[in-house]
């Protein structure tokens, strides 16, 4: 369970309290609290010089689209609703996909890959659009400001110091990120009152009027859309501080987003002409003296808002690896707290795609083109898993029929708005997010047709082998101790490639062989291990039940396993050879890893040899499994066998002649 301390004292952050609260505006709120940096910039673009519809009009109308859109979508879907459906207190599309992947729709594994990768599609673009609209209130002072390059040097370091870990720096999230939400309540207060009539935006008839009356809705609603994307983050971010901080801090957050957008809304009824001279209205209701500061603010809650994002994707794909949607890679815990990791290869990977957006796009205004058409797809799909989750809470038909009828209209709606950025640099986005979704179905169906090729044998029948082999002093003692990492479920089966390895590759005699498996939790913190003896003194099944917020260091882990094992006399403490054990050398162990399996084209449809081609291309992207499995390289031996010994050929070639030499 998430904790943080201070001043001697713990705070468990999944409880209502005031600290939960202050941490929650930190960490889960970075991305929809950064969203007037850009919004209504987004929607003054979005009108068509000369439209038919006056401006005031024009304004109040969008105003109340974004009012409602918080409404509906962020507050009703995903604070009420949404922030219920916690796996073991964990939240996010793939927690979900976790509550209803037992029902009887395999095609929903489907649904959580599109949703999980269009989300990191987004989490590579809202870093890199944060800190570029921050960084772009410089030029208010400097329009020769260097935009791009700061933008990519801060990037960098927030790239950088996630392997350090946030623990020291993650304490001072809450108090500035309270900080911003109240300069932007405060700012925008000062200006609402400029024009009461800016009010009028909380009716929500103006949003009709604009959606029905303006020539460019569509546009319009794509640029609405962007105040709300960080609703999906909100939810993903549900098992840092936990549902009810969240809850209570989104009235704060709420309120000081409402006020910011209405004191832009006054602003620009006086200064609309200020934005075609590239005024950002966000920066553009501060006094002069405030600017600069307020731009040193909004870096810092855009690197903030960066941060969370990142944090966010590690745990994604955390819970990716932990159902099979993406390769094993190694996990670190840089800051010694329970359920911050660092993923190093997705670290530097985000970290590239965001070099790659910043240069490609240049300027803010073009990365909203992008901005939005992923996430779109991601709340689709978070859409239809619900449905699926209320239907097992058995909630009233006509509340489902109702829910599904207004999510999927209006988020098919700002799907339908989002895609017409498609050609303006959506399929940049959309690219990304392809090539992950892609990446995830290979490596989930890989997974699957290898494990429909790879046999596995019960243990018991070779038991008696690998007694006698045991007592085989003709055959050269290869260590004390063996191990093999398996993925055999049931606990009297195993891989036969590994009894391949044991016996036929090079028989290998030891005193002890054992069998390690990781059994997947669905409870993030699960921490156990259990113990199958299948032959006395010589064989053990080792099964550790870890879940998926907990590092796979295999290695330590068995470590601890041997020393109960030798506390409660089960194997020797000391070396089983005379000299070693003199002098209380501890018994050696090596590990087996079979990592290269080989399966005949013969067996395989066209479909599967294309996705187990994708599949060993997606194998690159992660770990070895000594490496992921924590497992250290000194004493690892790697191994390749066939996955299948199955007779590929019907026809017996025939011998036709045996011709014998004497000599």
């Amino acid at each position: 369970m998430a904790e943080v301390t201070e001043g001697g004292h713990h705070f468990d952050l999944k409880k209502l309290s005031f600290v939960g609260v202050i941490v929650s505006l930190g960490i889960v709120f970075g991305d929809i609290g950064t969203s007037p940096l850009y919004v209504m910039k987004a929607i003054v673009n979005a009108r068509k010089d000369g439209a038919a519809m006056p401006f005031d009009e024009y304004i109040e109308g969008a105003l109340s689209c974004i009012i409602w859109t918080l409404t509906l979508q962020t507050t009703l879907k995903y604070v009420i609703i949404a922030l219920r459906a916690d796996n073991k207190g964990e939240g996010g599309i793939l927690a979900l996909y976790s509550l209803v992947k037992k029902l009887k729709k395999k095609w929903l594994y489907v649904v959580a890959i599109i949703g999980a990768s269009t989300l990191v599609a987004d989490s590579v673009i809202t870093p890199s659009l944060t800190v570029m609209s921050a960084i772009e209130g410089l030029k208010i002072y400097n329009p020769e400001t260097p935009v791009v390059l700061i933008t990519l040097f801060i990037l960098f370091i927030v790239f950088v110091v996630q392997q350090f870990g946030t623990a020291s720096i993650g304490k001072f999230f809450g108090p500035v990120m309270v900080t911003w939400f109240l300069v932007l309540g405060i700012f925008g207060s000062v200006h609402i009152f400029d024009h009461v009539e800016i009010f009028r935006a909380f009716n929500p008839i103006y949003a009709y009027n604009l959606i029905t009356h303006s020539s460019s809705a569509i546009v319009i609603m794509g640029a609405v859309f962007l105040c709300t994307t960080g609703a999906e983050a909100l939810y993903s971010d549900l098992g840092h501080c936990g549902a009810k901080n969240i809850r209570i801090s989104w009235i704060f957050v709420k309120l000081m987003l409402i006020l910011n957008y209405l004191g832009q809304g006054a602003w620009l009824l006086d200064n609309y002409h200020l934005v075609h001279q590239g005024v950002n209205p966000f920066f553009g209701i501060m006094p002069e003296w405030a600017v600069l500061p307020g731009v040193i603010l909004a870096t810092a809650a855009a690197i903030i808002a960066s941060q969370a994002v990142i944090t966010g994707s590690f745990t994604m794909f955390s819970e990716a690896m932990s159902i099979s949607f993406w390769p094993n890679q190694h996990i670190e815990y840089p800051s010694g707290v329970k359920g911050q990791m660092y993923i190093p290869r997705i670290n530097w990977g985000l970290m590239a795609f965001c070099f790659v957006v910043v240069i490609f796009f240049q300027k803010s205004e073009k990365m909203e083109a992008a901005y939005g058409l992923t996430i779109t797809i991601t709340m689709l799909m978070t859409t239809v898993l619900l449905l699926f989750w209320l239907s097992r809470t058995r909630v009233n038909k006509i509340f489902l029929l109702g829910f599904a009828l207004v999510y999927i209209a209006l988020e098919s709606g700002f799907f339908y708005a989002n895609v017409i950025k498609f050609m303006d640099g959506g399929w940049l986005t959309m690219v990304l997010g392809g090539f992950i979704a892609v990446c995830m179905y290979a490596w989930y169906n890989g997974r699957l047709i290898k494990s429909n090729f790879t046999q596995y044998v019960k243990i018991d029948k070779y038991v008696s082998i690998i007694k006698d082999m045991k007592l085989d002093e003709t055959i050269p003692k290869y260590c004390t101790n063996l191990a093999y990492l398996s993925r055999a479920k049931r606990n009297d089966e195993v891989e036969s490639k590994i009894i391949y390895s044991i016996i036929k590759k090079q028989p290998k005699r030891a005193d002890h062989y054992f069998i390690l498996s990781i059994v997947n939790q669905e409870d993030p913190y699960t921490f156990k291990y259990t113990v199958d003896e299948i032959l006395p003194g010589t064989v053990y099944k080792i099964n550790f039940m870890l879940g998926f917020k907990v590092d796979r260091r295999i290695n330590d882990y068995f470590n601890m396993v041997l020393k109960d094992l030798m506390a409660d006399g089960t194997i020797p403490s000391r070396s089983s050879h005379p000299s070693l054990r003199a002098h209380n050398i501890p018994p050696d162990l090596k590990y087996v890893i079979i990592d290269n399996t080989y399966i005949n084209d013969i067996l395989l449809t066209v479909k599967q040899k294309i996705t187990l081609n994708i599949y060993n291309f997606v194998k690159y992207i992660g770990s070895d499994d000594f490496k992921s499995w924590g497992v250290t390289i000194h004493n690892v031996v790697v191994e390749s066998a066939p996955i299948t010994e199955l007779t590929v050929y019907d026809n017996k070639i025939e011998q036709s002649g045996f011709i014998r030499h004497n000599s």
